[in-house]
């Protein structure tokens, strides 16, 4: 999978059926990609073809690529679990953070996303099969989570993002999906103002198209297998 281009045109051509079927509009889905330890080049020739949304977990490596890659014209989301030490920069180089999962590191990346620049975009991550090994916060605890970012100066909550119990024979990454479609409207039953329903990767984009997804983030369809 080193075509690029065939890449992309296979990865929106996806999202197109699975929008045809949910009787969605292709438009309404952002696709980001996902290019961890991917290099500079590769994402530089993938911006070329059209992607502007690209996804970085590790502060340091972005930052990296964000030096090399300063003359394109890149959205950058951090989407990654996010330490306290690491919010500065964050705040200060990201247009989007994916990841916020507590009012600690909210309140953080409030006071450290510099005046002269626009608002960060929020997404609140839930771990809405409630593992333990992952990051997240807990379903109960996104309302007054939401609540407080919406307050949060130089913050703009967007929405939600999740990732999912891997699919098996137990488990239907459906029904997960399914229950952060319901979170997300109740959020805006409640009088916020979001967008964004973060969910799907290249192995489901189409289960969370069809369950309400707004934006699938997508690495290995587009860029191949990660370099180790």
């Amino acid at each position: 999978m080193n075509n690029l281009k065939e890449n992309l045109n296979n990865v929106r051509a996806r999202v197109g059926s699975a929008c045809k079927k949910a009787g969605r509009n292709p438009s309404g889905i952002v696709i980001l990609a996902v290019s961890k330890r991917h290099p500079v080049e590769r994402i530089r020739a993938l911006h070329d073809l059209g992607q502007v949304c690209f996804g970085e977990n590790y502060v340091q490596e972005a930052l990296a690529k964000m030096d090399q890659l300063r003359e394109n014209s890149i959205e950058w989301h951090f989407i990654g679990p996010l330490q306290s030490n690491k919010t500065a920069d964050v705040a200060r180089h990201f247009q989007w953070v994916q990841s916020a999962d507590r009012i600690k590191i909210l309140n953080r990346l409030s006071k450290q996303r510099p005046a002269s620049l626009p608002d960060l975009n929020i997404c609140l991550q839930v771990n809405i099969d409630r593992e333990p090994q992952k990051a997240g916060a807990m379903p109960e605890e996104v309302m007054d989570l939401a609540t407080a970012a919406h307050a949060l100066p130089g913050l703009r909550l967007r929405g939600l993002m999740t990732i999912p119990m891997a699919a098996s024979v137990q488990h239907d990454p459906s029904g997960s999906y399914r229950q952060m479609q319901s979170l997300y409207r109740e959020l805006i039953q409640s009088g916020l103002e979001l967008d964004t329903l973060s969910m799907g990767m290249s192995g489901d984009l189409e289960a969370a198209i069809m369950n309400g997804s707004t934006m699938v983030r997508v690495g290995t369809d587009l860029f191949g297998q990660r370099p180790e």
